[in-house]
């Protein structure tokens, strides 16, 4: 009995060293993971290998630049300003632009270049340097187009600027500081529609409506560039930025410019029809008078009375409603639907006079 319970012993004592062999030794090593599973997960304590990736998935910026920098430009010019009532200065300027069309058509910004520019050169991305002409140039919209006398040249689509939403992907391209630093990348978001932005500078001081806010940086230099969307759709024009604060730059919306552009490669230059009315939409209201409220439409605040505005029937202080059946609630959304139109056409416009009655009336649209 005595010799039978020293052999339990002896057994039970090899079984305990074996099992113990296994469980420290054999399992870890070749059968947790493989054969057995782990059977508790590995502690916050141990040792994990850290694997950077060999090559990271492109970014939306870089595949936007990729696609849309060989189409932006730098543009250099020079004015001649008047000093002392004799004496001319000669001051150079320098801005960006964008090719909107292969042969050779660019969007830019009227500060950038304009009809009293002189010596314009366009700085192409292949190094190529062209001389400049603007064909049509608008200091209140802050829009010139300029033509260089080239083919098959790199384009950047144009997007529909009616159609953006605050939050999306904004990114700009252009030359901030000079030729030095040309074609440089900024990304952001849309921060805001529809904004006013007092201008001080130059002969007079006005007011830029419906511009699109962007906190993709935008410096001097910048102005005249494109501001793309994800797809690399243009969708704005670079042109102001507030100095006194971070993040805070402005486009014009690209809609503005499309029936012009239009014209200008059909025709060779643009004409706006004329309208006859001084207006303002709800955005600007502030800036222009405290006394007048408006939540729709475009606020007739002076008209000509010579005009074809007047002579169809509109007054001062009427609030235009629609205009051939499409609402216009911002000044860029009339001036897109007169722009498409030319001298002599009609356009039927539904309003509301002083006293909240509506009506109809067709005006005759004039040179």
């Amino acid at each position: 009995m005595q010799r039978q319970l020293k052999s339990f012993f002896a057994v039970a004592i090899i079984t305990a060293l074996v099992s113990s062999l296994v469980f420290v030794y054999i399992a870890p090593k070749y059968l947790w993971g493989k054969v057995i599973p782990i059977p508790y997960p590995p502690s916050s304590g141990m040792k994990t290998e850290i694997v950077i990736p060999t090559k990271e998935s492109p970014t939306i910026a870089e595949i936007v630049a990729k696609k849309d920098t060989p189409a932006v430009v730098g543009i250099t010019t020079v004015e001649f300003r008047r000093e002392f009532y004799f004496i001319e200065k000669a001051v150079e300027g320098v801005g960006s632009g964008f090719i909107v069309d292969p042969n050779g058509y660019i969007i830019t910004n009227n500060h950038v270049a304009n009809e009293k520019s002189k010596n314009i050169k366009v700085y192409l991305s292949n190094g190529s340097i062209l001389p400049g002409k603007v064909l049509w140039s608008d200091s209140v919209l802050d829009l010139s187009i300029l033509k260089i006398d080239a083919k098959d040249l790199p384009v950047i689509p144009l997007g529909d600027s009616d159609k953006i939403s605050v939050g999306q992907t904004a990114i700009a391209i252009g030359n901030p500081l000079g030729l030095r630093f040309q074609r440089t990348v900024t990304s952001g978001i849309i921060s805001a529609l529809n904004r006013s932005l007092p201008i001080t500078e130059g002969e007079k001081p006005r007011i830029m409506e419906d511009l699109i806010q962007t906190d993709a940086s935008i410096n001097p230099g910048n102005s005249g560039g494109p501001l793309v969307d994800s797809r690399g759709y243009a969708i704005g024009i670079n042109t102001a930025k507030v100095t006194t604060a971070e993040g805070l730059g402005f486009a014009i919306p690209i809609n503005i410019v499309k029936p012009i552009l239009k014209k200008v490669i059909e025709t060779g230059t643009f004409k706006a029809p004329y309208i006859g009315i001084v207006a303002y939409d709800k955005e600007i209201a502030s800036y222009i008078s405290t006394d007048v409220y408006i939540y729709e439409g475009i606020y007739v605040a002076d008209i000509d009375p010579t005009g074809p505005a007047y002579k169809a029937g509109i007054r001062k202080g009427y609030i235009i409603l629609q205009v051939d059946g499409k609402p216009v609630n911002t000044m860029t959304s009339l001036k897109c639907i007169i722009y498409e139109k030319n001298p002599g056409d009609k356009i039927k416009v539904k309003y509301k006079t002083v006293t909240g009655k509506t009506g109809y009336t067709a005006i005759t649209l004039g040179e």
